[in-house]
C-alpha cells in the first residue's frame, strides 16, 4: 500500500503525529514519530483483514459453485399395494415401479422421469425397477410381475419355470384362459357375462363372480 493511499484511509496521521512531537515533516516521512507509525499499521492491519475476507467469501462462491449437488440415488418402496415402487426423492412419495418413465411426471419434482433414469431403458433403470421375461430380450417393471396379466407375452412372468407365484388372488378365477391377455387366471368381473373366457366354460357355470 502506498503512503498516498494510507494517508487517506487514515488523513489525520502524520498532522497528530506532528503537533505531538512538535517536529516539522520532512519529505520522506522523516519527521512522522511514533503514533504516526503506531495508526498506519492498524489501518495497514485493517485493510489487510478486509482483503482476506474477500478472499475467503470468493473461495467460498467457487466452491459451492464447482462443486453442484449430487442428485440422490434411486431406492425402492413398498406402495399400498403392496407392489415394488420408487421412492421420490422426498421420501414421502412411492409411486408404482411401472410409473417411471412412462412419460408423466408422478413424483412432486418429476424426478421419476429425470434423464439419467429414461435416457436408455432399460439399461438406465436400476435393477429394482426391472424383471426380466422368458426371453432375455425382453424386459418388464417389477411391480407387473404375478399381477395376473401376461405382461411378458408368453406368460413367462406369470407361470413357472421362470416365475413362481402365488395362486390367483380373490379377485380372480382359476382356469386356463382363452383371452391371451391372461395366463392362469381370469378376473371375477368377466364371469357370467356372456362371454367365454376359461377354456371348460367355467367362467360361465362354475364361478360365482365378483
Amino acid at each position: 500500500m502506498s503512503v498516498g493511499a494510507m494517508n487517506k484511509i487514515c488523513p489525520q496521521a502524520d498532522a497528530e503525529s506532528n503537533m505531538t512531537t512538535g517536529r516539522k515533516t520532512r519529505p520522506g516521512g522523516e519527521g512522522c514519530g511514533p503514533l504516526c507509525y503506531s495508526r498506519r499499521g492498524a489501518c495497514l492491519s485493517v485493510f489487510l483483514l478486509l482483503l482476506l475476507a474477500m478472499l475467503a467469501a470468493l473461495l467460498l462462491i467457487v466452491t459451492i459453485l464447482g462443486h453442484p449437488q449430487r442428485t440422490p440415488e434411486p431406492h425402492s418402496c413398498v406402495t399400498l399395494a403392496n407392489r415394488t415402487g420408487f421412492l421420490c426423492h422426498d421420501r414421502r412419495y412411492c409411486i408404482p415401479a411401472h410409473a417411471v418413465c412412462d412419460g408423466i411426471r408422478t413424483c412432486p419434482h418429476g424426478e421419476d422421469e429425470a434423464e439419467n433414469l429414461c435416457r436408455d431403458l432399460p439399461k438406465s433403470l436400476p435393477s429394482f425397477l426391472l424383471t426380466t421375461c422368458g426371453n432375455p430380450d425382453s424386459w418388464i417393471y417389477s411391480d407387473q410381475k404375478c399381477d395376473g396379466t401376461n405382461n411378458c407375452g408368453d406368460c413367462s412372468d406369470e407361470l413357472s419355470p421362470v416365475t413362481a407365484c402365488p395362486p390367483c388372488g380373490p379377485g380372480w378365477w382359476y382356469c386356463t384362459p382363452t383371452v391371451f391377455r391372461y395366463c392362469s387366471c381370469v378376473p371375477r368381473v368377466l364371469c357370467r357375462d356372456g362371454v367365454q373366457h376359461c377354456s371348460d366354460w367355467s367362467d360361465e357355470y362354475s364361478c360365482p363372480g365378483p
